[in-house]
């Protein structure tokens, strides 16, 4: 976005305009050391485990293990992956203070046919050396993965993206429904939903229940896939999930919907071709 050459603006006023220090532009972030990497991984397996840990017992967890770490260190690496103690959950994305913030829409709602109810949201990737995040938009009543992206950054691009992707392959949802981070919350996002009248619905803070089936399917792309893979880079990483995800849509059953595929769910009751 900031360009040192930019033949009409200085970069100290490319900074000025788009809201950043000049000195935020000169910074790179150190290459984390292997050990962090190793524990980012073991902290993400566990939270999946017990998401009501907090820092604390998260240290307590790794001491038990083996591991010498104290509770700053794991507040600092949990801070990193997007893990905040004070919510039964993990925050992979943080709400924006001047970003509008919706209701949540789904409480009494019966949700019974596809396109009724889309869900978004983001989880930490561990990858053999660093890390990514992955968005992924779901239908609710057939559990199908509609879009997904994955991104080295927390930006709001990878998100709408997205969204993008999502709607115009599959159309346009009812109600869309997101935690309160702020690549949800952003105007890029949110716009796109009302310039095609999809309401907006938002968990409460910290309720691990109100986007119950996203947080399944992180279980299941990490237990049942990524976490017995070593990805290189993300070139890799991308394909895997291609496959993963085409799996998953196209050939794992799931009890909840009568042994159906989440194709099966959705196409049947579409009318849609595959």
């Amino acid at each position: 976005m900031l360009k040192q050459e930019h033949p009409r603006l200085s970069l100290s006023r490319q900074c000025e305009l788009v809201g950043v220090s000049r000195s935020s532009f000169y910074y790179r972030k150190k290459p984390l050391k292997p050990e962090d990497l190793q524990l980012m991984r073991l902290i993400d397996e566990q939270y999946l485990k017990t998401p009501v840990y907090g820092s604390r017992s998260m240290a307590r967890h790794l001491r038990r293990q083996g591991h010498k770490v104290n509770r700053k260190r794991v507040q600092r690496l949990m801070r990193l992956m997007g893990l905040e103690a004070i919510y039964p959950r993990p925050r992979t994305s943080k709400p924006h203070p001047e970003h509008k913030v919706y209701p949540y829409l789904l409480r009494t709602l019966t949700i019974d046919r596809p396109n009724q109810v889309w869900a978004a949201d983001i989880t930490y990737i561990p990858m053999s050396r660093g890390f990514m995040y992955l968005v992924a938009i779901m239908d609710w009543h057939s559990r199908k993965v509609l879009s997904w992206r994955v991104s080295n950054s927390m930006d709001n691009d990878f998100c709408v993206e997205a969204l993008e992707d999502a709607i115009r392959n599959h159309g346009c949802p009812e109600i869309f429904n997101t935690d309160q981070g702020s690549q949800f919350t952003s105007n890029d996002f949110t716009n796109i939903l009302e310039e095609h009248h999809i309401k907006i619905s938002m968990d409460g803070r910290g309720r691990y229940q109100d986007n119950i089936f996203i947080e399944r399917l992180w279980w299941t792309v990490k237990y049942h896939y990524l976490y017995l893979h070593a990805f290189a880079n993300g070139t890799e990483l991308r394909q895997g999930l291609k496959d993963w995800f085409s799996y998953y849509n196209r050939e794992r059953s799931h009890q909840s919907l009568n042994d159906r595929t989440p194709d099966e769910m959705y196409y049947q009751k579409t009318g849609m071709a595959a």
